[in-house]
């Protein structure tokens, strides 16, 4: 487990299975995430945390729990592993939408970062945000992502095409910032 000020990273439970579903179904965290507007069943939340192994040399998924109450509010992970390139691409949300704007998020993304660059040795770490999610490219910033670039009219969501906004953060600047 890796631990933060408000949140601690741990592997997935069997029992987060029930409200993973709810998280994921819920249509505002659907939106903000980009996915496909299918609702996921409990029998596919189940099967997913039955696939995950910390064996998986390219994907890693961590559950997000508060320190306080060993809450589950979400999940976080790298997506992809590029281990010649030092490349790591990670993705986050906060399900539990009561903890919304009260610094869990930020806390998860310090931990995970922490966890990328000083566990595995990362160079830099990528994400993808919609380019309407100005809550999450406001943390980002703060915490030393840079723009690198926009995937326009990327994903259909809400009758509209939107784009992505890809960022970074190279190791040096995970260094600047790491203490903020």
């Amino acid at each position: 487990m890796y631990t933060g000020e408000k949140v601690r990273l741990r592997a997935y439970r069997m029992e987060d299975a029930p409200k993973a579903q709810a998280y994921i179904n819920d249509p505002e965290i659907k939106r903000l995430l980009g996915g496909a507007p299918f609702p996921l069943t409990l029998n596919d939340e189940e099967k997913y945390i039955a696939s995950l192994s910390a064996h998986n040399s390219s994907t890693y998924s961590f559950a997000i729990e508060t320190l306080s109450d060993s809450h589950y509010i979400g999940g976080c992970g790298l997506n992809r592993l590029d281990w010649k390139n030092r490349v790591a691409e990670i993705g986050i949300f906060i399900g539990d939408k009561s903890y919304w704007n009260h610094g869990y998020g930020t806390d998860a993304l310090k931990v995970l970062l922490r966890f990328v660059f000083e566990q595995l040795n990362m160079n830099k770490v990528s994400l993808q945000v919609l380019s309407f999610n100005e809550r999450a490219q406001k943390v980002y910033h703060r915490l030393g992502f840079q723009v690198e670039g926009r995937l326009r009219q990327e994903r259909y969501t809400d009758g509209a095409y939107h784009d992505m906004i890809v960022m970074g953060l190279l190791r040096e600047e995970y260094e600047e910032k790491k203490d903020l």
